[in-house]
């Protein structure tokens, strides 16, 4: 059974960062949409429509990458807030951090993440984290319809 490409959502505030995950999702071959946002504010924002997201096209996620620091809200705060409302809480999370901090670990998952991810620091590994994570969350896992 054909899947419809499922909508990325990557939350992260670090332009570079940004780039790099949006280039090795291309490399990985993964075909669907990724919209991005700079910080957790900017993600709720986007999840709920709400400022600048009311009137604009903002297609629901399917799956969110989350980055941990970030200003202004940082990805635990954004991440406890979709937990919370009932409206998002089934939207899957990963959180694709610098961090290998135990804390960090424990902490998201707490929160209800569902899965955490600590960035790779070079592209080829990044972009094998990326492919590895698309064939998981896109080929093998049943996410929720209109989750």
């Amino acid at each position: 059974m054909k899947k419809d490409p499922v909508v990325i959502l990557l939350a992260d505030d670090d332009p570079d960062d940004r780039e790099l995950t949006q280039r090795a999702l291309k490399r990985s071959r993964v075909r669907n949409s990724v919209h991005c946002v700079e910080d957790g504010e900017e993600l709720l924002e986007y999840l709920r429509k709400e400022g600048r997201y009311a009137t604009a096209a903002a297609p629901r996620p399917g799956l969110i990458l989350l980055d941990l620091n970030m200003p202004r809200m940082d990805g635990r705060e954004a991440l406890e807030q979709i937990k919370k409302d009932p409206k998002l809480r089934k939207v899957p999370v990963v959180v694709l951090t610098t961090s290998d901090a135990e804390q960090d670990i424990v902490r998201s998952y707490d929160l209800g993440v569902n899965a955490f991810v600590t960035k790779p620091v070079t592209f080829e590994g990044l972009a094998d984290v990326i492919r590895v994570m698309s064939d998981f969350w896109f080929e093998i896992v049943r996410l929720p319809q209109n989750a």
